[in-house]
Formats: C-alpha cells, sequence, structure tokens
C-alpha cells in the first residue's frame, strides 16, 4: 500500500437465520430471525424484581412488546418499527414470569435516601441482590435465565456518583464514621470489628448500576430498567416526550435484543470471520477496594465465530506512572494476562489462536509487549494495536452529508484513520448531530497489513448485543472493556473465572 491512501471499506455484513444475510440488525432479525433460532418459538425465561409499580409496568411492556408496534417516524429511515418479540426473536413473552419478587416501595424510597451515600446505596443493593440470591438458593422448579431489575426513578437518580437528595430530605442511617475516618480505618483497621465493618462501605461503588452487577456476578445476569423508561414506552404518542426516553419502537428493541442475548446467546454474528483470530480489548481503571489506591486491568476477549465474548480482571497494582500519564503493567503480569487470553481461547476452540490482536487506548510499552510474547501460546502471533478517537483531522465531502462510514485514509503501512460514523447509504443519511471525526489507528507492535487491521475494527463496531444499533463508533473491544472495567471495581472481593459479556451488559 501507498502512503497518504485513502479508501473506502464496505459495510460489514451479519449473517442471520438461513444463513441470510443483512447490514442491519434490525433488518436481518424482522425478515430472518436470530442467527441460532430454534424451529419453534420458545418462551423467554426471566425472573424479576421490584415494586408493586414497577412489577404491573413490566408486565404491560410484554403485553405490548408481543405485537406490532409503529416506528416513531414513517419515512426515516433510521427509525425501525418493530414487529413483536415472537415475530423478531422467536421468542415469547411468557403469562407469568419464571418468578417475580415484589420489594417494599417504602423501604427502597427510605434506604436511597441515608445521608452517608455509601450506606445509601450499598443497603439498597441489598434490597435487590438479598431477594435475588435468597430465591436462588431455594430449590425452585425453573432457574431464570435472567433477572429483570425495575428500579423506581430515585434509585436511578440518587443512586450516581456525585447525586444525593436534598438535605431535607435525607433519612439517617446507621453508619457514623465520616469519609476521611473512614479511608483511614480501610489502612490501618481498628481493634473494633463494628468499626472495621462500617469503614468497609467505602469500598463500594457510588453506582446502584454497576455495584448491582458486580454483586451478582456470581449468581445471574441482570437487565435493569428504570420505571421511567417503562413509563415513557407505554405512554400516548403525544406524551412520550415528557419521559424523556427514547421512542417506543427502539426501547423495545433494544430491551429485547439484550434479553434474548443473556437467555438465549448471540442474535447474529460477523459473516466475515478470519479462522483462528482473536481480540483482546485492554483498559484500566482505579480501584476504590484497594487500600493503596491501585488500578486495575480489566479486558474484554471476543469470539467471532460464536460472537460470544470473555470479561477478565486482571491484579490491581500501581501501573499509572504519573510522569508520562498513561498505564502500563509490568512484564510479569502482561504474560499472565496473555497466558489467560490463550487459554480461554484454547478452551473455547480446541486449539490456541492463530493470530491475538490486543486492543488499547496507549502505545503498549517494551515491557508490556515483551510480556504479552512470553506468555503467548506456540505459534500464536500478536498484533499490539493503538486506537482512539481524534479530532485531529477532518474530512469534507462535496456533498452536503459529512464521509461515508467506513472511508478510511491510510497515512502509512502502520497507521491510519478510520470513520466508524459517518453517512451511511442504508438510512440515505448521516444519524447524527456533529461532523464525525475519526478514530485513529496504530500497528504499534507485529505485523499486520493496516487495511486487514482496519476492516477488522470497523467489523467489531457491529457486534454490541446490549442493543439493536446500526454500529458504534468504538469496537467492542473497547467499547465492554470500559464499561466493564466499571463493574469489575464497583465491589470488594471480584475474583474468579472469566465471565461472558451477558453478566455485564
Amino acid at each position: 500500500m501507498s502512503s497518504s491512501e485513502i479508501f473506502h471499506i464496505e459495510e460489514p455484513l451479519l449473517e442471520f437465520a438461513h444463513k441470510q444475510l443483512e447490514e442491519h440488525p434490525k433488518d436481518g432479525l424482522y425478515l430472518y430471525g436470530p442467527v441460532n433460532q430454534a424451529q419453534h418459538s420458545q418462551t423467554l425465561r426471566f425472573g424479576c424484581i421490584g415494586t408493586g409499580t414497577g412489577l404491573d409496568l413490566l408486565t404491560d411492556f410484554g403485553v405490548r412488546a408481543s405485537g406490532y408496534i409503529p416506528p416513531f417516524k414513517e419515512d426515516v429511515a433510521h427509525h425501525a418499527a418493530f414487529p413483536g418479540i415472537e415475530a423478531a426473536f422467536g421468542m415469547r413473552w411468557p403469562d407469568e414470569p419464571s418468578a417475580q419478587i415484589k420489594v417494599s416501595e417504602s423501604k427502597v424510597q427510605k434506604t436511597i435516601r441515608i445521608t452517608n451515600r455509601h450506606e445509601a446505596i450499598k443497603k439498597t443493593v441489598d434490597i435487590y441482590a438479598d431477594a435475588i440470591r435468597d430465591y436462588l438458593k431455594k430449590d425452585a422448579d425453573v432457574t431464570p435465565d435472567f433477572w429483570y431489575v425495575v428500579i423506581p426513578d430515585e434509585v436511578f437518580q440518587w443512586g450516581r456518583p456525585k447525586m444525593a437528595p436534598p438535605v431535607s430530605d435525607r433519612t439517617q442511617g446507621e453508619a457514623l464514621l465520616g469519609q476521611r475516618a473512614a479511608q483511614a480505618l480501610l489502612n490501618s483497621p481498628s481493634m473494633f470489628a463494628a468499626d472495621n465493618e462500617e469503614a468497609e462501605l467505602q469500598l463500594y461503588d457510588l453506582n446502584f448500576h454497576n455495584q448491582l452487577k458486580a454483586r451478582l456476578l456470581s449468581d445471574t445476569p441482570v437487565q435493569i430498567i428504570r420505571e421511567r423508561t417503562l413509563r415513557g414506552f407505554l405512554a400516548p404518542k403525544e406524551e412520550q416526550h415528557k419521559h424523556s426516553v427514547q421512542d417506543p419502537a427502539t426501547i423495545a428493541w433494544n430491551l429485547c435484543t439484550a434479553s434474548y442475548y443473556k437467555s438465549s446467546g448471540p442474535p447474529w454474528r460477523l459473516k466475515d470471520i478470519r479462522d483462528g483470530v482473536c481480540y483482546v480489548g485492554i483498559v484500566f481503571k482505579k480501584d476504590p477496594t484497594d487500600a493503596a489506591k491501585g488500578n486495575a486491568c480489566c479486558g474484554a476477549q471476543l469470539f467471532l465465530q460464536s460472537g460470544e465474548g470473555l470479561v477478565f480482571r486482571g491484579a490491581v497494582g500501581p501501573w499509572y506512572s504519573k510522569h508520562l500519564r498513561q498505564f502500563h503493567l509490568s512484564r510479569e503480569k502482561a504474560k499472565e494476562l496473555m497466558a489467560l487470553v490463550c487459554e480461554a481461547y484454547t478452551e473455547k476452540h480446541g486449539e490456541p489462536p492463530k493470530e491475538i490482536f490486543i486492543h488499547g487506548r496507549t502505545r503498549f510499552n517494551n515491557a508490556e509487549w515483551e510480556g504479552f510474547l512470553d506468555g503467548a501460546s506456540e505459534g500464536s502471533k500478536v498484533v499490539g494495536i493503538r486506537i482512539r478517537p481524534t479530532d485531529a483531522l477532518k474530512l469534507f465531502r462535496l456533498a452536503k452529508q459529512p464521509p461515508v462510514r467506513g472511508t478510511c485514509l491510510a497515512v502509512h503501512q502502520r497507521m491510519a484513520y478510520l470513520w466508524t460514523k459517518g453517512y451511511v447509504p442504508r438510512f440515505n443519511t448521516y444519524p447524527g448531530f456533529e461532523t464525525p471525526n475519526p478514530i485513529s489507528v496504530n500497528i504499534d507492535w507485529g505485523e499486520a497489513e493496516i487495511d486487514q487491521v482496519a476492516k477488522d475494527i470497523l467489523a467489531l463496531t457491529k457486534v454490541n448485543f446490549n442493543g439493536c444499533n446500526f454500529a458504534d463508533g468504538l469496537p467492542v473491544t473497547l467499547k465492554f472493556a470500559d464499561a466493564i472495567g466499571e463493574i469489575l471495581t464497583a465491589a470488594p472481593n471480584l475474583e474468579g473465572a472469566p465471565l461472558p459479556f451477558k453478566f455485564y451488559i
């Protein structure tokens, strides 16, 4: 390839039932159904937990999502009708859930308003997590594939960092230690167990969503839904704007796609899959559960043959360099991480990967690279890729529309700019607002063709099963690694084998 060459990568195709191919997930599901769809419709098997109001809203959602929902705008290509959950996914909404737990609305409202925010959020999570665990410990006839957790608007509003109810609306809890005193006890424990237990509240993240998922990782996947979302979904069209949520067809597509994935597996997969290729995204997150304020290395590993993925958490350590303002693993830990990747791939496919592409946001240093090579299976080719959104370059067309998604400017053989957002011919428009920026792609280590690397990255923007979007702006390796990193550092003692994506999204 010559330097400064611009070319276009065709939109990656997705495979659905009967080996049918489409660009857009909604088209493929609407016309053909999921890639591994059973011959006969099955019933969605889920548990649900919420207040009486929340459970009623979820029931009403199921009734409406079982039928046709018109698009928000009839004549706009990127607004699609929802044909009903059985028509799109071959899954029936049950007459009754596999399990149902009602929580006290007054107790939830009181608990989320506790003055100490760490106590408030942990105890609110306790209400839901303990009830689900208690149910799963029983010898139930049917174990749900996943749980819907329907939360009141107050839990969403006050269950986030830097958010708290007005002072006049708060309730007194049991925790008396201030934040500084609690942090001091984490570094130097007291002889009194009660003080240490109270200090440990600081180890739980101030985010209800992330903490609940983190604490149920070893138990079950969960799908968290706001009551407000369901109210907006069920509201008449002329009142939907009052709820500040997506339109009903979009909500149904996204929620049912995530639900199908958590119960039955990936609803689609990429058509053009190179044999023996493994992709890994690596991010670093500050870990408040570590008294020395270390950083956790978190990763997302994708198996394209099945469309499934695994999540892993590396060791917590002093990976951040104030001088370089970057995160880097030691050679030993990089070796351990790569060995984990190869072991998981071999267990899944029966043989080691032929090629391993490691995606990160910063350039891997020499120690990391040597560690990756040390831990790789014999015969596995390793390539280190740096991927970052950038506004360093703008590209304009003579037409009114911005660059076509898939446009790639190869600056040289090891660096390119790739437009993962832009004009989409399928929609005859650019489904965005501001002029799209590219992502920069650098092959920092190893050998690979820049056009093939860019093609792979574009394809990896189309396998996010947390919704039913045409594509994302980042490959799923980095997008998921970011999201799961927030969950993996949301509660203490999160150890164990790597888990599938469905536990995190």
